[in-house]
C-alpha cells in the first residue's frame, strides 16, 4: 500500500539511491541521496533546537539551491509546514505573508536577505541563512552574514520525529498578490506526493534522468514536478548559481546535459522568436520558400536539432506549463520534432490537472486529464461545447489558508473545484483551454495576477471612470474609460476650432494615459506591471449587477490579435 507523505517516499529513496547524485549545482559535484539525509537529519535538529514542533510554519524565502529542498524536506519531516515565498515579492508582501502564516522561522538566502533585515515580522523567532544553515542574530546587517558559521550539527543519534499522516497539511504556497492580498494555498502531503508520483504516467521516469531546475521553487509548478518528482524515482536535478540568462543558462545546459527540463512559455518563445524565426527571415530566398509548408517543415526540423544541442543533445522532456504557448511556437516544436509537452493546472490542484507527453502533442491542447482526476465542464455551451473547466482529485487543495468564504466559492455544492477556467474536450477527451472566465490571470512563469486589484489602484486615478485589466499574447493590459467631459472641459475655449480641439484633446488623453500606466506600475509589483494601456471609447458592459463582463473583453482582445 503507498503511502501519500513527502518524508515516507524519501526515506525509502535515501536508502535505495544512497550513493546516486541527487541535488547538485551545475558544473559542481553534487550531493548524493544518502548526503542529503544526512543534511535533512541535521536541518531537522536545527529547527527542532528553535523549538519548532509539528504544526509550526516556517517559511523560506530563497533562490534555487539544493539547501532550498533540504530545508523543505526537514520543515516537512518535523510534520510542520512550509510556507515558500516567491523571491520576487517586494519586503512588504514577503512580511504580510509571513505574519498571515504565523510562520515562527523563516529560512533565508544571503541573495535576499535584504528584503528582511530590516522588517519586523510579528511572531518570529529567528532566521536561518539556507546558504550555511547559519543562525542569524537579530539586528545583523547583510555586511555581517559572511561571518557567520552553520549550526552545530549536534548528537548524530538518529531523532525521533512524530508521524506525518497523507490528510496533514505540508505547505501554504502563496499566490502573486499585486497589492499584498495574497492568498494561501493549502496542500497536503497526499496532494503533493501524489501528483509527483502520478506525472509518471505522462512521462516516464528513471535514476539516469537529469532535471535542469530554472524555475521558482517557491512555485508549485517547480516544486512539486521539478523537485519532488524526480526524487521520488531516484533523479537528480541540477540548479544554477545565478538566474538563467543565456551566458549562465547555455554553459549550464551543456555541463548538465539535461533529459527533463521545465519552462514557462514566455522562455521557448523567446528562443524562437529571437533566435530562431529571424533565421528564416535573412535570405528573401529562403524567406519565401518558408511560406510553403513542405519546405517550413525542413527548415523546422533542421532548426529543432541545432535547437536540440543548445540544450545539450540528450533532453527527452520539455514541459510547458503556467500559460497558454503561442501556437505559431508550438507549431515549430511539433514540427522540429523538439520534445515538448503541455500541461494544464494550477497552484490549488498541486499543480496538474491535464497533459500531454512529446509523444502525443496536439497543436492546441493540453492532453487528457491526469490518470486519477476527473474533469467536467459546467454550463457547457451548446454549439460550442465550451464550459467552466471544474476538478476532483487526490490533487486537490484542502482551501484557502484563513478564508474560509473564498473557499467556499470555489467548491461546488457536490464538491468539484471550480478552476475559473473555460475549455473544451475533443472527441479523444483531449482538454483545450479556450479562456479564462474567472477574473485570475497566470503570469508568464505561472504567478497569479489579479486584476481587480490593479483595477483599484487604477481608479484611483483622475480623469479615469473605470478600467478592465486583460492578458493580451502574454501581456498585460490594460483598457482605460477615461471621463472625457472633464478633460475636454480643459480646452473648453478652443471648441471653435474643431481640428485644433480634436488634436489637443487627443494628445491630453495619451498623455494622460501614459501617466496612469506610469504611476501604476510604480505601485504593484514585478508580476503585475503594466505592459499596454489602451483607451475605452464607450463604458464597458456590464451584468444586471452591475460587473464588468470581463470574459467578453478578453474575446474581444484576443479578436483584436488575429
Amino acid at each position: 500500500m503507498i503511502t501519500y507523505t513527502v518524508p515516507s517516499r524519501l526515506e525509502e529513496n535515501f536508502v535505495k539511491y544512497a550513493d546516486r547524485p541527487a541535488l547538485g549545482f551545475a558544473g559542481e559535484e553534487p550531493l548524493t541521496y544518502g548526503q542529503v539525509e544526512v543534511k535533512v537529519e541535521q536541518v531537522c535538529r536545527l529547527l527542532a533546537e528553535q523549538g519548532i514542533v509539528a504544526g509550526d510554519k516556517v517559511a523560506i524565502l530563497s533562490t534555487n539551491m539544493p539547501n532550498w529542498g533540504i530545508s523543505f524536506f526537514a520543515i516537512l519531516r518535523l510534520g510542520a509546514i512550509a510556507v515558500p515565498i516567491l523571491p520576487d515579492f517586494h519586503s512588504n508582501e514577503i512580511k504580510t505573508i509571513a505574519g498571515h502564516a504565523e510562520a515562527k522561522l523563516l529560512f533565508v538566502s544571503e541573495q535576499l536577505y535584504y528584503k528582511v533585515e530590516k522588517e519586523d515580522i510579528p511572531g518570529l523567532r529567528g532566521m536561518i541563512l539556507i546558504d550555511r544553515m547559519a543562525l542569524i542574530p537579530q539586528g545583523t546587517p547583510v555586511s555581517g552574514l559572511s561571518a557567520l558559521v552553520p549550526a552545530e550539527a549536534g548528537d548524530q543519534v538518529r531523532m525521533t520525529v512524530p508521524e506525518v499522516h497523507e490528510e496533514d497539511l505540508a505547505t501554504i504556497i502563496y499566490t502573486s498578490g499585486t497589492t499584498g492580498s495574497s492568498k494561501g494555498v493549502m496542500l497536503t502531503h497526499k496532494n503533493i506526493t501524489w501528483t509527483a508520483l502520478q506525472s509518471l504516467t505522462i512521462e516516464p521516469l528513471t535514476p539516469d534522468d537529469r532535471f535542469l531546475s530554472i524555475l521558482p521553487l517557491s512555485h508549485t509548478y517547480e516544486n512539486t514536478l521539478g523537485l519532488l518528482f524526480p526524487l521520488f524515482f531516484g533523479a537528480s536535478v541540477w540548479y544554477l548559481r545565478k538566474p538563467p540568462i543565456p551566458p549562465v543558462l547555455l554553459p549550464a545546459l551543456q555541463q548538465v546535459k539535461p533529459t527533463k527540463l521545465l519552462s514557462v512559455p514566455l522562455v521557448i518563445e523567446k528562443i524562437f522568436k529571437g533566435k530562431v524565426y529571424p533565421e528564416f527571415q535573412k535570405s528573401p530566398v529562403v524567406k519565401t520558400l518558408y511560406r510553403f509548408p513542405p519546405v517550413r517543415k525542413i527548415l523546422h526540423r533542421v532548426a529543432g536539432k541545432k535547437l536540440m544541442k543548445t540544450f545539450g543533445g540528450e533532453l527527452t522532456f520539455f514541459g510547458v506549463g503556467g500559460s497558454k504557448l503561442d501556437g505559431t511556437v508550438e507549431r515549430f516544436l511539433k514540427e522540429a520534432r523538439f520534445p515538448y509537452a503541455i500541461g494544464y493546472g494550477l497552484t490549488e490542484t498541486s499543480p496538474l490537472l491535464a497533459g500531454t507527453s512529446p509523444r502525443t502533442p496536439r497543436i492546441g491542447s493540453t492532453g487528457p486529464a491526469l490518470q486519477g482526476v476527473k474533469l467536467r465542464l459546467a454550463d457547457a455551451d451548446p454549439v460550442t461545447g465550451e464550459g467552466e473547466i471544474q476538478a476532483q482529485g487526490p490533487n486537490v487543495m484542502m482551501g484557502y489558508y484563513k478564508n474560509p468564504e473564498v473557499t467556499a466559492q470555489v467548491f461546488t455544492p457536490d464538491g468539484w473545484f471550480r478552476t475559473g477556467d473555460l475549455g473544451s474536450f475533443d472527441k479523444d477527451g483531449f482538454l483545450r483551454i479556450k479562456g479564462r472566465i474567472k477574473n485570475t490571470i497566470v503570469g508568464a512563469s505561472g504567478e497569479n495576477i489579479y486584476p481587480e486589484e490593479i483595477e483599484s489602484v487604477i481608479n484611483r486615478m483622475r480623469y479615469v471612470l473605470e478600467s478592465l485589466v486583460v492578458e493580451k499574447k502574454g501581456k498585460l493590459v490594460a483598457l482605460i474609460h477615461l471621463n472625457m467631459e472633464e478633460i475636454e472641459r480643459q480646452y473648453h475655449s478652443l471648441r471653435n476650432d474643431a481640428s485644433l480641439f480634436a488634436d489637443k484633446i487627443s494628445e491630453r488623453k495619451d498623455e494622460i494615459l501614459r501617466d496612469i500606466q506610469e504611476k501604476v506600475n510604480a505601485q504593484v509589483n514585478k508580476f503585475s506591471k503594466l505592459q499596454q494601456v489602451f483607451f475605452q471609447k464607450d463604458p464597458f458592459e456590464k451584468t444586471p449587477t452591475q460587473k464588468i463582463k470581463r470574459f467578453l473583453y478578453h474575446q474581444k482582445s484576443e479578436a483584436r490579435e488575429k
